[in-house]
């Protein structure tokens, strides 16, 4: 347990100096698809893996429930840095998420929220609270999707 908290908390400082950088200027726009697509595979991961305690598959574990939702946190604000102009080749991503950008920035902003709501809960033990706030998470993945991402 200690070596998680050790871990999370050197994960944290260190994504938060890393911040930064992010908001630079990517050297090719592949590297800004890899970045964004490469963050968004991580968050996918770690919501997964809290899915088969909010369906009562597994028992409560609040250390890794709040675990993987501290990492979700860091991981939440990643992705949004990398979409500049001119990076759609290759890409999932809509063309409205560059013409209808103020709409982007609300899905951020709602996933985002509903993150920070998820972490406000994650510890508490409280199962049906847990389930609520992963669902919006999950609908705030999802409406984002539905609106921005192509279909394959």
């Amino acid at each position: 347990m200690k070596k998680i908290t050790v871990f999370l908390s050197l994960f944290t400082v260190a994504s938060a100096l890393l911040m930064q950088p992010v908001q630079a200027q990517f050297a090719k726009p592949e590297d800004a698809v890899k970045y964004r697509q490469s963050a968004l595979t991580l968050i996918s991961s770690h919501f997964g893996r809290m899915q088969s305690t909010v369906k009562g598959a597994t028992p409560y574990d609040a250390a890794a429930i709040q675990a993987n939702v501290e990492i979700l946190k860091t991981l939440s604000v990643l992705p949004w840095a990398a979409f500049p102009a001119g990076s759609q080749a290759n890409s999932s991503a809509k063309a409205e998420v560059w013409s209808d950008a103020a709409g982007f920035k609300q899905a951020q902003q709602k996933f985002e929220g509903a993150v920070v709501k998820l972490s406000e809960v994650s510890g508490s033990g409280d199962l049906e609270r847990l389930r609520s706030a992963f669902g919006d998470v999950g609908a705030s993945c999802k409406a984002c999707h539905d609106s921005y991402r192509a279909k394959k």
